[in-house]
């Protein structure tokens, strides 16, 4: 079976399956050990919004919407915890929003200078080093909290900074690492791991809480991430001509598929065209679109459940790990379809990114939006949200993966602006749902769902005016498309 890739003066005829299988070769290695990488990153961020609801003294709070939730709780009193020894603390609801929100300070910070580092000194230390340095603050999360709220914050904003070149460093190793049409499987391997890691951290975390106490939330995933970077370290190499136990029928046939595709002028970057690309703002829009949802959700998602359908520390990291599970599987079947789509030449790239993100942005929003409207029967509001993050795995064979198909040479950059904006939700989201929710009533969360929903809206109507399938022309010398 061959693969056909080509400009419009030639073709490349290269074996795929035979020559080039997926299983065992070194790019699908890559795929399951950056998989494994998003997997704990997406742990280490997602563990306070879990330990959050432990770490609250509730006898001493200064609103009223901690006097209980407002639903009825589900079942009698737990059992005693076996550990009452970790701290509670007395933060009220706008410090709370500044403490889910502020690793987004310090992610913001390094997602340009990400990609431009990947770029330069190459992306294998970068995200190692990234990944280490975020599980390191990780594991001095207690102590931060026992100081106070600001040495918490501080701490989250160093982890954030850790955590922000990871997705540029990744977006660079698959531009030389990704053949064409298989970068919607690839990717979505590897970014399943940031749903993966918050499904298995919700609940696994409330269950820590539950029977431990929350300190150990941040060791546990704190230590896991030591581990990965130990296996990173000694598996993982820049590109295929770097790698010294790759096949050669595997190496000729990745670099024969990019040829064609990445810019032959090594350390210049086209800034003033990048800024003035209206295929690269659309996916800017987008990416800012649907991280006001995700990131919504990320951080308030086990509050809500909390507070307002009145679910357990136990119930609440399990049922709040439901929607990533779906977003996950999501992901990869959408991957699947993506790929086949465009391999069968029946559908262009950029009919297939604008499908995908139509169904990855709108869904979300209207099942949100009903998600508010669901009252107290837990059933509907836990499986509209379900439904709503579920689809939003669709938009991984979208606009979000649309940097590779414009720009290869750059697509670690370009991850890095795209993602620079789409890190304002992070920052701002938390605090303003918190601060419409300040006595945790229904109708305050349906606004926070309204406002969530209208941004995906507008995101979505925005890329599918706007992007684009094709390589650009300043990103190459020669201009070259595939199936666009």
């Amino acid at each position: 079976i061959f693969g056909f890739f080509s400009d419009k003066e030639t073709i490349f005829l290269v074996p795929v399956n035979e020559d080039t299988p997926a299983c065992c070769s070194a790019r699908y290695m890559l795929a399951f050990l950056s998989s494994f990488g998003f997997f704990v990153v997406y742990s280490l961020r997602v563990n306070l919004s879990v330990a959050m609801v432990d770490m609250l003294n509730t006898t001493h709070q200064t609103s009223p919407n901690h006097s209980g939730s407002v639903c009825p709780p589900h079942t009698s009193s737990p059992p005693p915890k076996h550990n009452h020894t970790a701290g509670v603390y007395n933060w009220d609801s706008e410090t709370q929003g500044w403490i889910l929100g502020s690793f987004f300070y310090g992610y913001i910070l390094t997602q340009i200078p990400g990609g431009y580092l990947a770029g330069r000194f190459g992306p294998k230390w970068l995200m190692g080093f990234g990944v280490l340095g975020t599980a390191v603050f990780t594991l001095l999360t207690p102590t931060a909290a026992d100081l106070g709220a600001s040495y918490l914050i501080a701490v989250r904003v160093l982890e954030g900074i850790g955590e922000g070149v990871t997705f540029p460093a990744m977006y660079t190793m698959w531009a030389a690492w990704a053949p064409p049409l298989e970068r919607s499987r690839l990717l979505t391997i590897t970014y399943i791991g940031a749903q993966l890691g918050t499904v298995v951290c919700l609940p696994l975390s409330g269950q820590i809480c539950f029977y431990l106490d929350w300190t150990y939330v941040f060791y546990i995933f704190g230590a896991v991430g030591l581990v990965w970077f130990i296996l990173w370290s000694f598996l993982v190499f820049n590109s295929p001509n770097t790698h010294p136990r790759i096949s050669e029928r595997e190496r000729l046939y990745i670099t024969n598929s990019l040829k064609n595709e990445l810019s032959t002028s090594a350390g210049y970057i086209p800034w003033g065209s990048i800024v003035t690309s209206m295929p690269l703002w659309a996916i800017v829009v987008a990416h800012f679109s649907y991280n006001w949802t995700f990131y919504t959700l990320l951080t308030l998602l086990p509050t809500y459940m909390n507070d307002i359908l009145g679910f357990s520390i136990k119930q609440n990291g399990l049922l709040s790990a439901l929607p990533y599970l779906g977003c996950a599987i999501v992901a990869v079947l959408s991957g699947q379809v993506a790929d086949y789509l465009r391999e069968s030449c029946l559908y262009p790239t950029i009919l297939v990114r604008k499908v995908f993100s139509i169904i990855g942005m709108i869904g979300p929003a209207a099942f949100l939006v009903a998600a508010g409207y669901t009252g107290c029967n837990y059933i509907l509001a836990v499986s509209f949200v379900t439904v709503s993050s579920s689809l939003g795995g669709v938009s991984a064979s979208g606009f979000n993966i649309n940097h590779l198909d414009i720009a290869p040479s750059y697509a670690g950059i370009l991850l890095g602006v795209t993602n620079t904006f789409a890190t304002i939700p992070g920052m701002v989201g938390p605090v303003i749902a918190r601060d419409l929710t300040k006595h945790n009533t229904i109708e305050e969360w349906q606004t926070v769902f309204y406002i969530a929903a209208a941004i995906n809206l507008f995101g979505a109507l925005f890329f599918n005016a706007f992007g684009k399938g094709t390589v650009q022309p300043w990103a190459v010398h020669t201009s070259y498309s595939h199936g666009d």
